[in-house]
């Protein structure tokens, strides 16, 4: 009994206990569910303030923006405004000014007719004066002729015959007595001038020729230059342009070119290549590289040196160079350097006793022969080339005349000009200071070489043997061996026609392919 009450005590407390759980739980959810209504007006309410403040900021950015846009166009019509206005007042002062000009062009048109009107009054009465005194005068005349028995016009033949007669004789005797002392004294003041100068400026005259002897030390160092099938001479013809001559003459090599600047080079190579003892084509190319750089500086290196030896300042780098040059050219085999510095210093002597600039004179001394430099020989005189030169670097406008006037292709402007035409004479006609053919061989001699580098693809050209051959090197990757031959043909056929030659020319066309690999 007592556990059937158990059991229904804890059944009434369990429904009584579920009762009350349901109870609690209704309450609980009705707390979240009106606690979660809370929220969710607190949210809506939230989310209405934030979308008031961001239509608010929102607003008031779109009246800012409208304001800026207002600004700047208010801005852009004022400027334009202003604009207006500046062009309407630069017209408005531009009328105005032609309204003055106008005016005083007006004022002055009347004040030059009142001058004119004035003018022709002063202009009759002084005609009618003129006309008062003419008949005065006629009748004075009339009177004088009437005692004198003789006409006015007779009187003043007579008279102006006289005169003239005596006058003719008179400046006649004068000019015969002062040409006399210009003769005498010019005669003997030249030759006073030209012998003291000649006596103050001894120089030596050495004869430039076309070949240099290498001494060599022994008759072994010839089939070593010579190489296996002549292939370092081969070589070293074509990278200097010079004609290497191997023959019996004891313990020496020849080298025959005009050019005095390969000459050079080529004597410089070899005695570098034979002190080193490598000689091969590759070595040697590079050797007469090197030495080609070497001999630029030196023609610098002289160039500067004979410049501050003359005294000479401020003369262009590129002049000092064709200066340097100058040692390695000639003119009628006469050295084209010593004789430009024998020229400054005649020139220098002859304006110093003649009163007139030393400076100047020894500049267009030394510059007189610059024409003769250039490789790239255009048809022009080379006193006129040496003129260009000097005005392309900015010399003495006299220096520039004195340069081109002294062989007379154009006019002599001042008293430098015929010193340096005197100078220059007085070098080239000391004994045994020039010789013609010389020159005449090495001018055909270049005149062959240029004519052969005036074709396309043609790299290199050196006359060689006296000129009796040309031997010409062109690009392999421009000409094709067909086209050697027919650029052979055609370079031939231009000698033929356009040039003078003894005997004939051989022309050779050497076409070349290298192909060069490193072993790393």
């Amino acid at each position: 009994m007592n556990i059937l009450y158990i059991i229904i005590g804890l059944l009434i407390g369990a429904f009584i206990g579920i009762a009350i759980g349901r109870f609690l739980l209704r309450k609980l959810f009705k707390e979240q569910e009106t606690s979660a209504q809370n929220k969710v007006k607190k949210i809506l309410k939230d989310a209405e303030n934030n979308a008031e403040i961001l239509k608010k900021n929102k607003l008031l950015e779109a009246k800012e923006k409208f304001l800026q846009l207002k600004a700047e166009h208010e801005q852009e019509v004022n400027s334009k405004n202003n604009s207006l206005n500046q062009r309407e007042n630069s017209l408005k002062q531009k009328e105005q000014s032609l309204n003055s000009k106008l005016e005083n062009a007006n004022r002055r048109d009347a004040e030059v007719d009142n001058v004119r009107k004035n003018l022709e009054r002063q202009t009759e009465a002084a005609v009618k004066k003129q006309e008062e005194v003419e008949h005065l005068k006629q009748q004075h005349l009339q009177q004088l002729e009437t005692i004198a028995g003789i006409s006015a016009e007779e009187a003043k033949n007579q008279l102006v015959d006289n005169l003239r007669e005596e006058a003719r004789t008179k400046a006649m005797m004068q000019i015969k007595d002062i040409v006399d002392e210009a003769k005498l004294t010019a005669t003997k003041e030249a030759k006073k001038v030209v012998i003291q100068t000649i006596q103050r400026t001894a120089t030596e005259s050495a004869i430039e020729n076309t070949v240099s002897i290498f001494n060599i030390e022994n008759d072994e160092i010839k089939g070593r230059i010579i190489g296996r099938e002549g292939r370092n001479i081969r070589a070293l013809e074509a990278a200097t342009g010079i004609e290497i001559i191997v023959d019996d003459t004891p313990e020496a090599i020849i080298l025959s070119g005009f050019d005095p600047v390969r000459r050079e080079i080529a004597r410089l190579a070899m005695h570098r290549l034979v002190t080193d003892g490598r000689i091969h084509p590759a070595r040697i190319e590079e050797v007469v590289a090197k030495t080609k750089k070497q001999i630029e500086e030196e023609i610098v290196e002289i160039g500067e040196r004979t410049v501050i030896d003359l005294g000479i300042h401020g003369l262009h780098p590129e002049l000092i160079r064709m200066v340097g040059r100058m040692r390695y050219r000639s003119s009628y085999g006469q050295n084209l350097l010593q004789h430009s510095r024998e020229v400054a210093n005649f020139c220098a002597t002859m304006a110093a006793e003649l009163g007139l600039n030393v400076k100047l004179a020894k500049r267009a001394g030394l510059l007189h022969d610059i024409g003769k430099v250039p490789d790239d020989n255009p048809e022009l005189p080379h006193a006129i080339l040496g003129m260009q030169l000097a005005e392309k670097y900015k010399e003495h406008p006299e220096v520039c005349n004195a340069i081109g006037a002294h062989h007379d292709e154009i006019e002599m402007t001042s008293m430098i000009s015929p010193i340096i035409q005197a100078c220059d004479a007085i070098s080239g006609a000391r004994p045994g200071a020039r010789r013609e053919v010389v020159e005449s061989y090495i001018k055909r001699l270049k005149e062959l070489e240029e004519l052969a580098l005036s074709y396309p693809g043609v790299e290199k050209t050196f006359a060689i043997q006296a000129g009796r051959e040309l031997r010409v090197v062109v690009e392999s990757e421009k000409i094709s061996d067909a086209q050697s031959e027919i650029l052979a043909a055609d370079i031939s056929n231009r000698i033929q026609t356009e040039m003078t030659y003894p005997g004939q020319i051989k022309v050779t066309v050497i076409r070349e392919t290298r192909s060069v690999a490193f072993a790393k």
